[in-house]
């Protein structure tokens, strides 16, 4: 006669369940915190971002990066407010003005990576080890819609100060220099350029008489040359990769470079100061100096840090490093506030609303 098998208590077989749970959740939290995981600010373009990280990824498949995006001027704000509680591990792809910034209040972990010596001094910061580095230099370009401009009759600019001619009334747009690197560097160079004497100066005089032919100022450092592009505006004003990204798809455009000298900036690469994660923030560091990654800033931009290695970009001139203005980096850091203050007193009412 066969007894019956007894079941097991109830209590028995919970047990038994939770510690498969346990097992299940722990192998895959194991297979998790495989990657180590960087929250990366940037104000790089999103359709950039991609082939940096997978770039990235083929050296360092365990590392998951985590972007933070969105203009210059919000992610250096973001930053500043977040100086008491800081979430970014680095920074990367934002001004090396925002970074000098960073770095006279203390924000950022000096690291010299492995390929600085490669990286031209100029695009770099002075001390040793640096704060912070530079990845390529982007740059002022102007948007010109062909088409727009011969129904209306508005001939092609050539100089900074032809965009103050009546002939351009309400057909210009610029960023907003408050929330768009593009636009601050804009501003800091025709400062440069003509003077800034605390508000009174050269430069100040020529964005009075740019302002009266404004249509708008963005928030977005590509948006004037997609808004010119599609023949929203005759003229955009804006930077170089995305001005030849435009015209390359078969934008109506051509791109003007003025004669006067180009504002430009850094697209740049710090460790942020009291990251939990700073030996994968290293490594990121050593990519982004990297020659592998400078192939890929160099398929963007005219200009990368480490000399020789951008191909020519089709609709960019050979001398386009020569039109560059001077820039101190420092100076434009410790000058930002007050610039930016004066900026919005005078023009912000032709600013875009804020989202």
């Amino acid at each position: 006669m066969r007894l019956p098998c007894p079941r097991p208590p109830l209590k028995l077989l919970a047990l038994a369940l939770t510690a498969s749970l346990i097992a299940s959740f722990t192998s895959t939290g194991a297979m998790a915190q495989g990657k180590t995981q960087l929250l990366v600010y940037t104000a790089l373009e999103t359709d950039q971002l991609k082939a940096y990280q997978e770039g990235f990824n083929k050296a360092y498949p365990d590392i998951e990066l985590k972007w933070v995006r969105d203009s210059t001027g919000v992610i250096t704000a973001k930053l500043l407010a977040e100086k008491a509680n800081p979430q970014a591990d680095a920074v990367m792809g934002v001004a090396a003005s925002s970074l000098a910034l960073l770095d006279k209040n203390g924000m950022l972990e000096a690291y010299r990576p492995l390929n600085l010596d490669a990286i031209m001094s100029q695009y770099r910061d002075k001390k040793n080890p640096p704060a912070w580095f530079g990845m390529d230099v982007w740059g002022a370009t102007v948007c010109f819609n062909t088409v727009e401009a011969a129904k209306k009759g508005i001939p092609k600019p050539e100089t900074w100060k032809d965009l103050t001619k009546p002939a351009y009334k309400g057909q210009v747009v610029m960023p907003n220099p408050a929330s768009s690197g593009t636009g601050f560097f804009d501003v800091t160079a025709w400062l440069t350029l003509w003077g800034d004497d605390n508000g009174k100066g050269g430069g100040w005089k020529y964005m009075d008489a740019l302002h009266e032919n404004i249509g708008q100022y963005t928030h977005s450092g590509s948006k004037p040359c997609n808004m010119a592009a599609a023949g929203e505006y005759v003229v955009g004003i804006s930077f170089e990769y995305r001005g030849n990204a435009n015209k390359a798809k078969g934008a109506p455009i051509d791109l003007v470079f003025p004669k006067e000298g180009l504002g430009w900036d850094l697209e740049a690469f710090a460790i942020h100061k009291g990251t939990r994660k700073l030996d994968a923030a290293k490594k990121l560091a050593d990519w982004a100096s990297s020659k592998d990654a400078m192939l890929l800033y160099g398929k963007n931009f005219a200009i990368t840090a480490q000399p020789g290695v951008a191909a020519p970009l089709a609709n960019v001139p050979k001398d386009y490093e020569a039109r560059l203005v001077k820039l101190d980096f420092n100076v434009a850091a410790e000058n930002r506030e007050r610039v930016l203050a004066e900026w919005n007193k005078r023009y912000s009412a032709k600013s875009e609303p804020k989202k």
